[in-house]
């Protein structure tokens, strides 16, 4: 078994680059971090090895493709053993609609957002999931998104972690 990689500030820049533009060249990228080509390919394949980097991807412009609704849905569940949390995360993960899921503390359990064609679609979902009695949803919670002022596809990754390399 392989020792795990350790990060240092280098490789906390390499992955806020990508994490700002995945297409990056090599080249540009090395001159960003302050190292030579070489090096920082063979940090960026270290990255991935690891797994800290885990697929790249586009980020699209839905309004552009169409009318949307977005909601953000509160559920709680009527157990709490390991297996209800299992089979839920399971139901909503086969959900293509559903493209965020975290369970959480508080007054509810999971808060999950979709993105669907409409109201009505989106109506269908939580009827399909209601409707399941292996999942056991007792009670959920609907937010419909009427803007998003902004929405940051960045996390700001030397705020968080170079104070503790």
């Amino acid at each position: 078994m392989n020792a795990p990689y350790k990060l240092d500030r280098i490789d906390l820049k390499i992955l806020a680059e990508l994490q700002r533009n995945g297409r990056i060249t090599n080249v540009e990228l090395s001159e960003r971090v302050a190292l030579s080509p070489s090096p920082c390919l063979m940090r960026v394949k270290k990255l991935q090895q690891a797994g800290y980097i885990t697929g790249y991807s586009a980020q699209i412009d839905v309004p552009k493709l169409g009318e949307t609704l977005t909601v953000f849905t509160e559920f709680t569940l009527k157990n709490h053993r390991q297996i209800d949390f299992a089979r839920f995360q399971q139901a909503l993960e086969q959900i293509d609609s559903c493209v965020e899921c975290h369970l959480v503390s508080g007054g509810y359990d999971y808060l999950a957002k979709f993105v669907t064609s409409s109201i009505s679609d989106y109506q269908n979902i939580i009827e399909a999931l209601i409707d399941r009695d292996d999942i056991g949803v007792d009670k959920y919670f609907s937010f419909v998104v009427i803007k998003t002022p902004f929405a940051k596809t960045q996390i700001p990754l030397s705020r968080l972690f170079e104070d503790k390399l």
